[in-house]
Protein backbone atom coordinates (compact mmCIF):
# COMPACT_ATOMS: atom_id res chain seq x y z
CA UNK A 1 0.00 0.00 0.00
CA UNK A 2 1.68 3.32 -1.02
CA UNK A 3 0.49 6.69 0.64
CA UNK A 4 -1.17 9.35 -1.85
CA UNK A 5 0.47 12.52 -2.17
CA UNK A 6 -1.77 15.20 -0.14
CA UNK A 7 -1.64 19.36 -1.10
CA UNK A 8 -1.87 20.83 2.90
CA UNK A 9 -0.85 24.14 3.70
CA UNK A 10 2.68 24.82 4.92
CA UNK A 11 3.73 24.50 8.37
CA UNK A 12 7.41 23.45 9.75
CA UNK A 13 5.88 22.35 13.02
CA UNK A 14 3.22 21.88 14.74
CA UNK A 15 1.90 25.51 16.58
CA UNK A 16 3.81 26.32 20.15
CA UNK A 17 2.68 25.10 23.31
CA UNK A 18 4.91 26.13 26.35
CA UNK A 19 2.86 26.98 29.44
CA UNK A 20 1.14 24.62 31.19
CA UNK A 21 -2.78 25.86 31.06
CA UNK A 22 -5.70 24.51 32.80
CA UNK A 23 -7.76 22.11 30.65
CA UNK A 24 -7.18 18.09 30.15
CA UNK A 25 -4.20 17.38 28.16
CA UNK A 26 -4.07 13.63 27.76
CA UNK A 27 -6.68 11.62 25.40
CA UNK A 28 -8.20 8.96 26.74
CA UNK A 29 -11.31 8.07 25.06
CA UNK A 30 -13.16 9.52 21.43
CA UNK A 31 -15.33 11.28 20.70
CA UNK A 32 -14.32 13.29 24.03
CA UNK A 33 -15.92 13.19 27.47
CA UNK A 34 -18.43 16.49 26.97
CA UNK A 35 -20.44 14.20 24.09
CA UNK A 36 -21.53 11.87 26.51
CA UNK A 37 -25.23 12.44 27.04
CA UNK A 38 -27.67 11.42 30.00
CA UNK A 39 -30.31 11.14 27.32
CA UNK A 40 -28.30 8.22 25.50
CA UNK A 41 -28.24 6.03 28.76
CA UNK A 42 -31.28 4.13 27.14
CA UNK A 43 -28.28 2.96 24.56
CA UNK A 44 -26.29 0.93 27.32
CA UNK A 45 -29.54 -1.36 28.05
CA UNK A 46 -30.54 -1.78 24.64
CA UNK A 47 -26.17 -2.84 24.03
CA UNK A 48 -26.72 -5.40 27.21
CA UNK A 49 -29.79 -7.26 25.32
CA UNK A 50 -28.06 -8.13 22.48
CA UNK A 51 -25.19 -10.62 22.23
CA UNK A 52 -21.79 -9.95 22.06
CA UNK A 53 -19.57 -9.26 18.57
CA UNK A 54 -17.90 -13.03 18.44
CA UNK A 55 -14.08 -12.67 19.01
CA UNK A 56 -14.34 -9.23 21.34
CA UNK A 57 -12.25 -9.43 24.53
CA UNK A 58 -14.05 -8.98 27.84
CA UNK A 59 -12.30 -6.81 30.75
CA UNK A 60 -13.67 -5.33 34.06
CA UNK A 61 -12.42 -2.57 35.91
CA UNK A 62 -13.22 -1.18 39.23
CA UNK A 63 -13.41 1.98 40.75
CA UNK A 64 -12.02 1.76 44.34
CA UNK A 65 -12.14 5.88 45.15
CA UNK A 66 -10.74 5.71 48.72
CA UNK A 67 -7.34 8.02 49.42
CA UNK A 68 -5.44 9.02 52.90
CA UNK A 69 -5.28 12.16 51.07
CA UNK A 70 -6.35 13.76 47.93
CA UNK A 71 -3.45 14.76 45.91
CA UNK A 72 -3.33 18.75 44.47
CA UNK A 73 -3.13 17.51 41.16
CA UNK A 74 -5.78 14.76 41.03
CA UNK A 75 -9.06 14.88 39.23
CA UNK A 76 -9.94 11.22 39.99
CA UNK A 77 -13.39 10.97 41.90
CA UNK A 78 -11.58 10.32 45.38
CA UNK A 79 -12.38 10.13 49.02
CA UNK A 80 -10.69 10.78 52.26
CA UNK A 81 -13.39 11.07 54.88
CA UNK A 82 -15.24 7.37 54.31
CA UNK A 83 -15.29 5.31 57.64
CA UNK A 84 -15.37 1.27 57.62
CA UNK A 85 -18.98 1.08 57.38
CA UNK A 86 -18.91 3.24 54.32
CA UNK A 87 -16.55 1.28 52.70
CA UNK A 88 -18.20 -1.82 52.96
CA UNK A 89 -21.43 -0.55 51.58
CA UNK A 90 -19.43 0.45 48.76
CA UNK A 91 -17.44 -2.79 48.55
CA UNK A 92 -21.09 -4.08 48.68
CA UNK A 93 -22.46 -1.98 45.82
CA UNK A 94 -19.31 -2.90 43.29
CA UNK A 95 -20.42 -6.54 43.70
CA UNK A 96 -23.95 -5.72 43.33
CA UNK A 97 -23.52 -3.86 39.95
CA UNK A 98 -21.22 -6.68 38.40
CA UNK A 99 -24.27 -8.77 39.68
CA UNK A 100 -26.86 -6.43 37.20
CA UNK A 101 -24.25 -7.20 34.65
CA UNK A 102 -23.43 -10.81 34.80
CA UNK A 103 -26.80 -12.06 33.38
CA UNK A 104 -27.55 -10.01 30.73
CA UNK A 105 -27.20 -11.22 27.45
CA UNK A 106 -24.28 -9.15 26.44
CA UNK A 107 -22.21 -11.38 28.76
CA UNK A 108 -23.10 -14.43 27.90
CA UNK A 109 -20.68 -17.22 28.37
CA UNK A 110 -17.55 -14.98 28.10
CA UNK A 111 -15.09 -14.13 31.09
CA UNK A 112 -13.08 -11.72 31.99
CA UNK A 113 -9.75 -11.72 30.65
CA UNK A 114 -8.10 -8.68 31.50
CA UNK A 115 -8.88 -6.74 35.36
CA UNK A 116 -8.28 -3.20 36.46
CA UNK A 117 -8.39 -2.24 39.84
CA UNK A 118 -7.72 1.81 39.59
CA UNK A 119 -8.46 4.87 41.82
CA UNK A 120 -8.37 6.13 44.22
CA UNK A 121 -6.34 3.82 46.23
CA UNK A 122 -7.10 -0.04 45.52
CA UNK A 123 -4.66 -0.56 48.43
CA UNK A 124 -6.41 1.60 51.09
CA UNK A 125 -8.76 -1.62 51.79
CA UNK A 126 -8.13 -4.11 54.16
CA UNK A 127 -6.88 -7.48 53.57
CA UNK A 128 -10.63 -8.69 54.92
CA UNK A 129 -12.18 -6.08 52.40
CA UNK A 130 -10.47 -7.00 49.58
CA UNK A 131 -11.05 -11.21 50.02
CA UNK A 132 -14.31 -9.81 50.25
CA UNK A 133 -14.24 -8.22 46.65
CA UNK A 134 -12.48 -10.43 44.86
CA UNK A 135 -13.93 -13.63 46.16
CA UNK A 136 -17.41 -11.95 45.38
CA UNK A 137 -16.52 -10.79 41.95
CA UNK A 138 -14.75 -14.35 41.18
CA UNK A 139 -18.30 -16.40 42.25
CA UNK A 140 -19.73 -13.81 40.06
CA UNK A 141 -17.69 -14.20 36.36
CA UNK A 142 -15.17 -17.04 36.87
CA UNK A 143 -11.20 -15.89 37.29
CA UNK A 144 -9.78 -19.02 35.63
CA UNK A 145 -9.22 -17.44 32.36
CA UNK A 146 -7.67 -14.31 33.32
CA UNK A 147 -4.71 -13.08 31.77
CA UNK A 148 -3.63 -9.88 33.58
CA UNK A 149 -5.34 -8.41 36.43
CA UNK A 150 -3.60 -4.81 37.39
CA UNK A 151 -3.54 -3.31 40.87
CA UNK A 152 -3.22 0.26 41.68
CA UNK A 153 -1.18 0.96 45.35
CA UNK A 154 0.14 3.46 47.06
CA UNK A 155 3.38 2.80 48.59
CA UNK A 156 2.33 4.59 52.49
CA UNK A 157 -0.52 1.89 52.11
CA UNK A 158 1.24 -1.54 51.82
CA UNK A 159 2.85 -4.04 54.28
CA UNK A 160 4.42 -6.88 53.96
CA UNK A 161 0.59 -8.86 55.00
CA UNK A 162 -1.21 -7.12 52.72
CA UNK A 163 1.00 -7.46 49.58
CA UNK A 164 1.32 -11.00 49.64
CA UNK A 165 -2.51 -10.86 50.39
CA UNK A 166 -2.67 -9.03 46.93
CA UNK A 167 -0.52 -11.37 45.13
CA UNK A 168 -2.67 -14.57 46.47
CA UNK A 169 -5.59 -12.59 45.50
CA UNK A 170 -4.35 -13.04 41.51
CA UNK A 171 -2.80 -10.09 41.24
CA UNK A 172 -0.20 -10.48 37.87
CA UNK A 173 0.65 -6.54 37.92
CA UNK A 174 0.63 -4.22 41.03
CA UNK A 175 1.59 -0.83 40.20
CA UNK A 176 3.32 1.82 42.14
CA UNK A 177 2.71 5.11 42.59
CA UNK A 178 5.67 6.42 43.17
CA UNK A 179 5.38 9.63 41.44
CA UNK A 180 8.63 11.55 42.65
CA UNK A 181 10.96 10.41 45.04
CA UNK A 182 11.86 13.81 46.98
CA UNK A 183 9.91 14.12 50.39
CA UNK A 184 9.84 17.70 50.00
CA UNK A 185 8.42 17.35 46.40
CA UNK A 186 5.84 14.50 47.29
CA UNK A 187 4.35 16.75 50.44
CA UNK A 188 3.89 19.33 48.84
CA UNK A 189 1.93 17.93 45.71
CA UNK A 190 -0.05 16.31 48.16
CA UNK A 191 1.20 12.72 48.02
CA UNK A 192 0.77 10.78 50.64
CA UNK A 193 3.37 8.54 51.03
CA UNK A 194 7.17 9.37 51.38
CA UNK A 195 10.62 8.12 50.43
CA UNK A 196 11.21 6.04 53.21
CA UNK A 197 7.98 3.86 51.95
CA UNK A 198 8.40 3.57 48.44
CA UNK A 199 11.70 1.06 49.01
CA UNK A 200 10.12 -0.83 51.80
CA UNK A 201 7.02 -1.17 49.72
CA UNK A 202 9.08 -2.40 46.34
CA UNK A 203 10.83 -4.71 48.66
CA UNK A 204 8.25 -6.20 49.99
CA UNK A 205 6.46 -6.78 46.64
CA UNK A 206 9.47 -8.63 44.70
CA UNK A 207 9.68 -10.59 47.80
CA UNK A 208 5.68 -11.56 47.02
CA UNK A 209 6.57 -12.63 43.80
CA UNK A 210 4.52 -10.53 41.46
CA UNK A 211 5.13 -11.31 37.88
CA UNK A 212 4.96 -7.20 37.01
CA UNK A 213 6.05 -4.40 38.92
CA UNK A 214 5.49 -1.06 37.66
CA UNK A 215 6.48 2.15 38.59
CA UNK A 216 4.26 5.69 38.12
CA UNK A 217 6.10 8.70 37.27
CA UNK A 218 5.48 12.23 36.79
CA UNK A 219 7.38 14.51 34.89
CA UNK A 220 6.58 18.63 35.92
CA UNK A 221 5.49 18.44 39.10
CA UNK A 222 4.83 21.82 41.12
CA UNK A 223 8.85 22.67 42.39
CA UNK A 224 10.40 20.16 40.71
CA UNK A 225 14.18 20.85 39.37
CA UNK A 226 15.86 18.87 36.63
CA UNK A 227 18.24 17.55 38.96
CA UNK A 228 15.49 16.23 40.92
CA UNK A 229 14.31 14.77 37.44
CA UNK A 230 17.44 13.29 36.85
CA UNK A 231 17.58 11.51 40.40
CA UNK A 232 14.11 10.20 40.23
CA UNK A 233 15.12 8.58 36.89
CA UNK A 234 18.41 7.23 38.45
CA UNK A 235 16.74 5.43 41.60
CA UNK A 236 14.01 4.34 39.32
CA UNK A 237 16.66 2.48 36.79
CA UNK A 238 18.39 1.11 40.66
CA UNK A 239 15.45 -0.37 41.31
CA UNK A 240 15.11 -2.26 37.91
CA UNK A 241 11.00 -2.53 37.95
CA UNK A 242 9.37 -4.53 35.03
CA UNK A 243 7.84 -1.85 33.29
CA UNK A 244 7.82 2.14 33.82
CA UNK A 245 5.26 4.89 33.59
CA UNK A 246 5.68 8.15 33.10
CA UNK A 247 3.25 11.09 32.56
CA UNK A 248 3.56 14.79 31.93
CA UNK A 249 1.97 16.84 34.41
CA UNK A 250 -1.22 18.50 33.47
CA UNK A 251 -3.97 20.36 35.60
CA UNK A 252 -7.60 19.42 34.70
CA UNK A 253 -10.38 21.79 36.10
CA UNK A 254 -11.73 19.71 39.26
CA UNK A 255 -7.93 19.54 41.09
CA UNK A 256 -6.48 21.25 44.18
CA UNK A 257 -4.03 23.38 41.70
CA UNK A 258 -6.63 25.14 39.49
CA UNK A 259 -8.91 26.07 42.46
CA UNK A 260 -5.98 27.75 43.66
CA UNK A 261 -5.43 29.28 40.64
CA UNK A 262 -8.81 30.65 40.10
CA UNK A 263 -8.29 32.09 43.54
CA UNK A 264 -5.29 33.81 42.91
CA UNK A 265 -6.44 34.93 39.47
CA UNK A 266 -3.59 33.02 37.45
CA UNK A 267 -3.93 31.55 34.40
CA UNK A 268 -0.54 29.96 34.21
CA UNK A 269 -0.11 26.47 36.48
CA UNK A 270 2.91 26.52 39.09
CA UNK A 271 4.36 23.43 37.27
CA UNK A 272 6.86 23.05 34.53
CA UNK A 273 6.25 23.57 30.63
CA UNK A 274 5.87 21.44 28.51
CA UNK A 275 8.88 22.15 26.53
CA UNK A 276 10.48 21.03 29.31
CA UNK A 277 8.07 18.13 30.74
CA UNK A 278 8.99 16.50 27.30
CA UNK A 279 13.03 17.20 27.23
CA UNK A 280 12.45 15.45 30.92
CA UNK A 281 10.86 12.13 30.04
CA UNK A 282 12.85 12.07 26.45
CA UNK A 283 15.91 11.77 29.45
CA UNK A 284 13.96 9.35 31.04
CA UNK A 285 13.57 7.60 27.88
CA UNK A 286 16.99 7.61 26.50
CA UNK A 287 18.25 6.70 30.34
CA UNK A 288 16.10 3.38 30.37
CA UNK A 289 16.54 2.40 27.38
CA UNK A 290 20.83 2.42 28.17
CA UNK A 291 19.42 0.70 30.83
CA UNK A 292 18.16 -2.08 28.78
CA UNK A 293 14.54 -1.09 28.56
CA UNK A 294 12.35 -0.76 25.61
CA UNK A 295 10.03 2.40 24.99
CA UNK A 296 6.77 0.59 24.07
CA UNK A 297 4.28 3.85 23.90
CA UNK A 298 4.47 7.53 24.41
CA UNK A 299 4.42 6.68 28.33
CA UNK A 300 5.53 3.37 28.73
CA UNK A 301 9.20 1.99 29.25
CA UNK A 302 9.41 -2.36 29.00
CA UNK A 303 12.52 -4.72 30.46
CA UNK A 304 11.22 -7.42 28.61
CA UNK A 305 8.47 -6.86 25.79
CA UNK A 306 7.73 -10.91 25.49
CA UNK A 307 6.79 -11.22 29.10
CA UNK A 308 5.60 -7.28 30.14
CA UNK A 309 2.69 -6.73 29.36
CA UNK A 310 0.26 -4.10 29.35
CA UNK A 311 -3.86 -5.81 27.98
CA UNK A 312 -5.41 -3.65 29.93
CA UNK A 313 -4.56 -0.88 27.47
CA UNK A 314 -3.69 -2.63 24.47
CA UNK A 315 -7.13 -4.70 24.07
CA UNK A 316 -9.27 -1.41 25.27
CA UNK A 317 -7.39 0.49 22.51
CA UNK A 318 -8.37 -2.62 20.12
CA UNK A 319 -12.37 -1.78 20.82
CA UNK A 320 -12.46 -4.41 23.51
CA UNK A 321 -15.64 -4.89 25.80
CA UNK A 322 -14.95 -2.99 29.40
CA UNK A 323 -17.58 -3.50 32.43
CA UNK A 324 -16.88 -1.06 34.40
CA UNK A 325 -17.97 -0.42 37.92
CA UNK A 326 -17.68 1.89 40.76
CA UNK A 327 -18.46 5.77 41.63
CA UNK A 328 -17.58 7.70 37.96
CA UNK A 329 -16.29 4.74 36.63
CA UNK A 330 -15.96 4.47 32.46
CA UNK A 331 -17.27 1.33 30.57
CA UNK A 332 -17.97 0.19 27.01
CA UNK A 333 -20.35 -2.36 25.82
CA UNK A 334 -20.57 -3.56 22.62
CA UNK A 335 -19.73 -0.55 20.93
CA UNK A 336 -21.60 1.92 23.51
CA UNK A 337 -19.51 4.07 25.96
CA UNK A 338 -20.39 5.14 29.51
CA UNK A 339 -20.33 6.11 32.65
CA UNK A 340 -21.74 5.91 36.19
CA UNK A 341 -23.35 8.05 38.81
CA UNK A 342 -19.79 10.89 39.69
CA UNK A 343 -20.62 11.52 43.26
CA UNK A 344 -20.56 8.82 45.88
CA UNK A 345 -24.62 8.44 47.53
CA UNK A 346 -26.28 9.11 44.09
CA UNK A 347 -24.25 5.66 43.07
CA UNK A 348 -24.64 3.42 45.71
CA UNK A 349 -28.15 4.69 46.44
CA UNK A 350 -28.78 3.96 42.98
CA UNK A 351 -27.23 0.04 43.23
CA UNK A 352 -28.96 -0.04 46.14
CA UNK A 353 -32.19 0.09 44.54
CA UNK A 354 -31.54 -2.36 41.97
CA UNK A 355 -30.63 -0.34 39.04
CA UNK A 356 -27.63 0.28 37.18
CA UNK A 357 -26.06 3.38 38.45
CA UNK A 358 -25.01 5.00 34.77
CA UNK A 359 -25.29 8.23 34.42
CA UNK A 360 -23.97 9.29 30.72
CA UNK A 361 -23.22 7.89 27.13
CA UNK A 362 -23.05 7.29 23.69
CA UNK A 363 -22.56 4.69 20.99
CA UNK A 364 -20.14 6.29 18.55
CA UNK A 365 -20.63 5.50 14.89
CA UNK A 366 -18.65 3.58 13.07
CA UNK A 367 -16.61 6.75 11.88
CA UNK A 368 -15.68 7.78 15.61
CA UNK A 369 -14.82 4.24 16.18
CA UNK A 370 -12.19 4.19 13.88
CA UNK A 371 -10.55 7.93 14.57
CA UNK A 372 -10.91 6.22 18.54
CA UNK A 373 -8.70 3.23 17.73
CA UNK A 374 -6.36 4.96 15.13
CA UNK A 375 -5.45 7.73 17.57
CA UNK A 376 -5.11 5.64 20.87
CA UNK A 377 -3.11 2.63 19.17
CA UNK A 378 -1.00 5.75 17.69
CA UNK A 379 0.07 6.60 21.16
CA UNK A 380 2.00 2.90 20.87
CA UNK A 381 3.86 4.72 18.35
CA UNK A 382 3.30 2.70 15.51
CA UNK A 383 -0.62 1.12 13.41
CA UNK A 384 -0.87 -1.37 11.06
CA UNK A 385 -2.67 -0.01 8.23
CA UNK A 386 -3.84 -3.75 7.52
CA UNK A 387 -5.62 -3.82 10.49
CA UNK A 388 -7.70 -0.59 9.95
CA UNK A 389 -8.71 -2.40 6.62
CA UNK A 390 -9.34 -5.32 7.67
CA UNK A 391 -11.56 -4.37 10.72
CA UNK A 392 -13.12 -1.23 9.30
CA UNK A 393 -12.44 -1.49 5.23
CA UNK A 394 -10.70 1.60 5.35
CA UNK A 395 -7.22 3.05 3.90
CA UNK A 396 -5.88 5.09 6.83
CA UNK A 397 -3.91 7.15 3.92
CA UNK A 398 -6.88 7.78 2.37
CA UNK A 399 -9.22 8.51 5.17
CA UNK A 400 -6.28 10.88 7.35
CA UNK A 401 -4.67 11.94 4.13
CA UNK A 402 -4.31 15.40 5.16
CA UNK A 403 -3.66 14.98 8.62
CA UNK A 404 -1.56 12.40 8.03
CA UNK A 405 0.59 14.56 5.31
CA UNK A 406 0.55 17.63 8.08
CA UNK A 407 2.24 15.22 10.67
CA UNK A 408 5.26 14.43 7.45
CA UNK A 409 5.94 17.87 6.90
CA UNK A 410 6.28 18.28 10.84
CA UNK A 411 8.52 16.10 10.75
CA UNK A 412 6.79 13.64 13.40
CA UNK A 413 5.50 10.78 10.82
CA UNK A 414 6.30 8.27 8.33
CA UNK A 415 4.48 6.18 6.16
CA UNK A 416 6.39 3.14 5.77
CA UNK A 417 4.27 0.36 3.42
CA UNK A 418 1.96 -1.07 6.36
CA UNK A 419 3.35 0.61 8.80
CA UNK A 420 2.25 4.45 10.13
CA UNK A 421 4.95 5.41 12.72
CA UNK A 422 5.30 8.08 14.88
CA UNK A 423 8.61 9.67 15.62
CA UNK A 424 10.22 10.50 19.22
CA UNK A 425 9.55 14.04 19.32
CA UNK A 426 6.29 13.15 17.84
CA UNK A 427 5.48 10.87 20.68
CA UNK A 428 6.60 12.59 23.34
CA UNK A 429 3.93 15.41 22.59
CA UNK A 430 1.19 12.91 21.00
CA UNK A 431 -1.58 13.74 22.84
CA UNK A 432 -1.43 17.26 21.31
CA UNK A 433 -1.12 16.28 17.61
CA UNK A 434 -4.14 13.63 18.39
CA UNK A 435 -6.52 16.63 17.45
CA UNK A 436 -5.42 16.76 14.04
CA UNK A 437 -7.48 13.22 13.50
CA UNK A 438 -10.72 14.29 15.27
CA UNK A 439 -14.14 15.12 13.35
CA UNK A 440 -14.53 18.82 13.10
CA UNK A 441 -16.91 19.60 15.86
CA UNK A 442 -14.81 17.95 18.61
CA UNK A 443 -11.63 19.85 17.85
CA UNK A 444 -12.43 22.87 19.50
CA UNK A 445 -14.52 20.86 22.36
CA UNK A 446 -13.77 20.94 26.08
CA UNK A 447 -12.37 17.13 26.05
CA UNK A 448 -14.16 16.41 29.53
Amino acid sequence: MSAPAITVPAQSKPPLQTQTTVGNYFVSNYPPFSFWKPEYVGQVEAALERAPAPGTPLGIYAHIPFCRKRCHFCYFKVYTDKDAAAIRRYVDALVAELAMYASRPFIGRRKPGFIYFGGGTPSYLSVDQLRHLFGSMQRLLPWDTVEEVTFEAEPGTLTDHKLQAIRDLGVTRLSLGVENFDDHILEINGRAHHSKEIARAYEYARHAGFPQINIDLIAGMVEETEANWRECVRKTIAMAPDSVTIYEMEIPYNTTIYKQMKAEGRLVAPVADWETKRAWVDYAFHELEKAGYEIASAYTAVKDRSRTKFLYRDRLWAGADLVSIGVASFGSIGGTHYQNHHDFDPYVARVEAGALPIYRALTPTSDERLIREFILQLKLGQVSRAYFQNKFGVDLCDRFAVPLQRLRDWGLLSVEGDTVRINREGLLQVDRLLQEFFLPEHRSARYA
